[in-house]
This record gives C-alpha cells, structure tokens and sequence, in this order.
C-alpha cells in the first residue's frame, strides 16, 4: 500500500484549504451558523473525507507532519496566557471551583460507562479503559501514553484503539459542543444573537466592514480596554512586530519551563509551560489600575495573531484526521463511543449548566466542556468561540477552560486511569 507523506508545507496548506472551505460553507450554509459548527471543523471534515476517499478508491495512506499544527496550537495557548488576568480569575473562582469538580465527576463517569458496557457485551474491560476517559477526556496525547500500558495488561492493538477513539472523540467533541451551547443559550433566552452573518469573524467582534483582516479583536476582549488605537500603519505594524517578540519569548522561556517540568515525572501538556509563563508576564508587567502607565504588551496584536493560529492549528487538525482508523472500528467500539457522545451531551445539559448557575457564561463553558470532554482544550476554545461569535463574548470561560485544560483535566484523568488500572 502506497504511503504519500505530506511534509509540513504541504501539511500546513491542507489546514489553510481547510479553513477558507469551512468559512465559505458557513457562509452558504445557514445552518451551520445556527448549530454554532466552527468553521475549521467543517471545512477540515470535507478535507479528511476526501484523503478517506483516496484511501478507499486507490488504496493510498498519508502521513501528516504536524511541525506547524504544533506551533500554532504553542502559540495560541501563549496568547491565552497573556489574557490571563488574575484580577479576573478570582472574581471568577466559584465557577472555576465548580469545574474541577464537575471535571473530576465527568472522567469517573467516563470509565465506569465504557467498563460497564464492556462488561455487558461480554469483551474485555480494558477496551473499556481504552475507549473511557484515556482517549475522551485525554485525547491522543494521553490515549499515546496508557497504550503501552493497556498492551503490557494484554489488550491486543491497544494502540490503534485508543488512538482510534481519541479521533472519534476529537470529531464528536467538535461538532457536539457549540451546538449544544447554542441550544442552551436559546431555550433558556440568555442572550440575543449579535446580528453578524459572519460567524467566524473576530472572538466577540464585528464583521470588518472596512475590508480589514478577519480576526482583528475589538474592545471586548480582556485588556483590550487598555491599548489605545494604532495610529496608522507603521504604528500597527511595529505593534504587530512587538506582539510576535512578545509572543516567542514567552515560548522560550515557557519551553525551559517544561523541560523543569518534566523532570518531576508528571506528564504536563507540551503548551503548559508557555501559557504559564505568559501568565506570570502578563500579571507582574500588568500597570495597576489608575497608575496612567501605558501597558508595555500589545495585548490587541497578541489576542488577534492567537485567534488566528487557534483557527489554523484546528483546521489542521481536522484536515489530517486519519478516518479510515475509525472505519476499523468493530461494533462494540462504536457503541461505547456513540454512547461516550450521548452521555456528555445529557451530562452538560442536565448536571453541568445547572451546577454553573444557568447563565449565559454556564452556557460557554458547557460547550468548552463538551469539547476537552471527547476530544482536546482547542476544541472546547472552538466550540466556545463559536458560541460567543453568534452572540457575544464571555471573559470567564476564556479563562477558566484553558486553565483546566492545561492543569487540571490531564492530572485527574492520570490519577483516576491509574486507580481503576490497578484495580483491574
């Protein structure tokens, strides 16, 4: 069987072709504006079905070199660090609080449903640990990490099962997410849509009118208030320069930051040390309140080139899903994960948004939480971001998500997987 190897120009122009497809889909297709489906996801999806396409007519297999995804999802988590307010954080601790524990909650679940269904159609229960919460709140990172672990136990193409359904888990967890949100938000009445067809303009922003690039953030995102308006071209530009400086030393340092890290054991997501270390710089360089200090970080630029690689990485993301490892897939593993897919779906509308308070904030982070629930923190940051492009933007989530995303998800998950393993 012939192997094509896209390198990572090729690859990074598939996620390109991705992205400009979903926002020319989404913008034919009202309906997908409704159901709040982020534009990378569709135009990703109609990428990835075509490579099964190849694969199923020609017999072709293609391996993605994901260099660039990689920086684009380091960068978007840097700039989700310097929005990192910690004045904002702890008016928001309650919700914060709450999700941890409706987190915890949701990965024990998880694993106690796929091992049930195991057991009740009579298959081994470490295929119910490699489709419970390894794979959906764990994603292909750690569904890579317990394979060899669930193969030493004695499950057969552990790998390709968890890896499997970390896939399945990222598409479900995409396309579930802001739909669920949005059916929240209008049953419960908790915000008038914003009156903008562009569903995929800036995260709490208008459609430029001017001709301007999409993606260039308004004065609702956090700090924003803060940064006077460029004042021509050569002032932006040097703003935009500035914001890249600031961005890749963050990373810099955030890398020695992890590799510190690492050296403790515990296994921390490749952007934590980065998002930390932009957070740390954002509040100690952050002017207090009434000091008339101008804010040395081009917060405005850092949130716009943020936006911007959040779309790309997950239009590449979605454009190299490798779906013909799904259609392997036997019966039983379908079922747990359709059922995984129906769970988070009741547990977010039934015990999550009324545990948050039934606001529209509890609607965001439902959608955030449908998406590192089944697939990865980018996607809930979609699924949010498509949320709040159809209505408006919500500081809170913003900030929660990434947070337990980075820290707090991949640290429970960790300590649940390797209890029931040894109880096993």
């Amino acid at each position: 069987m012939d192997v094509i190897a896209l390198d990572m120009y090729t690859t990074a122009g598939a996620g390109v072709i991705a992205l400009l497809l979903g926002v020319f889909l989404t913008r034919k297709l009202p309906a997908l504006g409704r159901m709040c489906i982020p534009a990378p996801v569709t135009g990703g999806l109609a990428v990835s079905l075509l490579f099964l396409l190849l694969h199923v007519a020609f017999g072709w297999r293609f391996s993605f070199d994901g260099t660039v995804k990689d920086l684009c999802m380091l960068v978007f988590f840097t700039s989700v660090g310097f929005q990192s307010d910690l004045r904002m954080l702890r008016a928001g601790g309650k919700p914060l609080v709450v999700m941890i524990g409706l987190v915890s909650l949701l990965i024990v679940a998880q694993n106690l449903l796929s091992l049930g269904i195991a057991r009740g159609l009579h298959i081994d229960p470490l295929v119910g640990m490699a489709t419970g919460s390894i794979p959906m709140c764990g994603g292909h990172g750690t569904a890579g990490g317990f394979a060899p672990v669930l193969a030493q136990m004695g499950l057969q193409g552990a790998d390709s099962i968890a890896m499997a359904a970390a896939t399945f888990g990222l598409v479900a967890g995409s396309m579930v997410g802001g739909p669920v949100g949005e059916f929240l938000v209008r049953r419960h009445r908790l915000a008038e849509a914003s009156g903008s067809d562009d569903v995929v303009s800036t995260l709490g922003g208008e459609a430029p009118e001017d001709g301007g690039m999409e993606g260039e953030t308004t004065d609702r995102h956090p700090g924003a208030e803060q940064i006077p308006p460029s004042g021509g071209e050569e002032h932006g530009m040097r703003r935009a320069i500035q914001a890249v400086c600031q961005l890749l030393l963050a990373m810099a340092l955030g890398q020695g930051l992890s590799k510190l890290l690492a050296l403790t054991g515990i296994t921390f997501p490749t952007y934590f040390g980065a998002l930390v270390v932009a957070s740390l710089l954002r509040n100690v360089l952050d002017p207090r309140p009434g000091s008339g200090r101008k804010h040395p970080l081009c917060l405005d630029k850092i949130v716009s080139l943020g936006n911007a690689a959040l779309f790309l990485f997950l239009g590449m993301a979605m454009a190299t899903l490798k779906l013909w490892e799904l259609a392997g897939l036997m019966l039983p593993l379908l079922v747990i994960l359709l059922a995984q897919t129906l769970f988070i779906v009741l547990f977010a509308c039934l015990a999550a948004f009324p545990a948050l308070g039934k606001n529209y904030d509890a609607a965001v982070l439902v959608s955030g939480l449908c998406g590192f629930g089944l697939g990865a923190t980018p996607n809930a940051m979609a699924n949010m971001s498509a949320v709040c492009f159809k209505y408006h933007y919500a500081a809170k989530p913003f900030i929660i998500v990434p947070i337990i995303g980075a820290m707090f998800v991949d640290l429970i998950n960790t300590f649940v997987v390797t209890v029931l393993l040894n109880v096993l």
